[in-house]
């Protein structure tokens, strides 16, 4: 299972105010320095994450910015953190942001993304259920707290708020491919298969889709197009052990006893614990 959750709005426009009584050429020195640093702290994914990082740093140690762009800094620099799987410093400047911004939602939501992301599930549970107080209409957090549930093997909880996160956001095809592994899972399988049919039917090409939909194909009987489902999750994550060894499962299913063997070593290289998973799914 990869997770899907999501930081949301990575990129949160920082302005920040210049000091005045300076000499005009210092001021437009200082102009020009502080437009550099908030153009890279609103950087989006495709800048560099030092780069990110170091403009939203000289923005905090500025003592120019007011404190609601100070928050947007911390979330920015966070989010940057995060993209390095530094969870730790991202979480930290969640909390800082969240401290100067306290009705701020983004830094709470993307907190728990990094706790999620780092595998405290229960206090990124507590994160999402935080977002959620303070913005009930956020879908995402919904979703993203499915996902933390999923982790917890609380599969009825992560179903309830992935419908919930359908329901207000009906074109979060993320959510959407969630609830097919969700159902996928709890045996709901022409539900899951039509979540997934839906996802893939938008455009969407992602690993986690195929390999959601090739579970439901597998636990119903159609391996062919289950290892088509999961060789199509492996071209675009080729080291997806899920995948690998739904793969396997589905060619032994098949006769196919090399290609399946090969499979299931493959992904038991990967993640020792696949085989367990699957048990909890329901397939072995």
């Amino acid at each position: 299972m990869t997770i899907r959750a999501a930081i949301t709005d990575s990129v949160a426009t920082v302005l920040v105010m210049l000091s005045l009584g300076l000499p005009a050429a210092a001021q437009q020195a200082q102009k020009n320095s502080h437009l550099k640093s908030i153009e890279q702290c609103n950087g989006t994914d495709r800048i560099p994450v030092q780069v990110r990082v170091a403009g939203c740093t000289a923005l905090i140690n500025s003592g120019d910015t007011k404190p609601a762009a100070l928050a947007l800094a911390y979330n920015n620099r966070g989010n940057a953190f995060a993209a390095a799987a530094e969870y730790d410093r991202a979480i930290s400047d969640f909390d800082r942001a969240i401290e100067l911004a306290s009705n701020y939602v983004k830094p709470v939501n993307n907190r728990g993304v990094a706790y999620l992301r780092k595998g405290a599930y229960e206090d990124a549970v507590k994160s999402f259920d935080e977002a959620i107080r303070l913005d009930p209409a956020y879908g995402s957090a919904f979703a993203n707290r499915a996902e933390a549930y999923l982790k917890l093997n609380r599969y009825d909880r992560a179903v309830q708020d992935f419908d919930e996160a359908i329901r207000l956001d009906p074109n979060l095809t993320w959510a959407r491919s969630g609830r097919c592994w969700t159902r996928a899972i709890i045996g709901e399988l022409q539900a899951g298969l039509d979540d997934c049919d839906k996802v893939i039917q938008s455009g969407s090409n992602d690993a986690a889709t195929y390999d959601s939909r090739a579970l439901i194909r597998l636990k119903m009987g159609q391996f062919a197009a289950a290892v088509d489902d999961y060789s199509s999750a492996l071209r675009l994550a080729p080291n997806l052990a899920s995948a690998l060894y739904g793969r396997g499962l589905a060619r032994l299913r098949q006769g196919d006893s090399a290609g399946g063997d090969r499979d299931v070593a493959a992904a038991k290289l990967i993640d020792l614990k696949v085989a367990d998973a699957f048990a909890r799914y329901g397939v072995q």
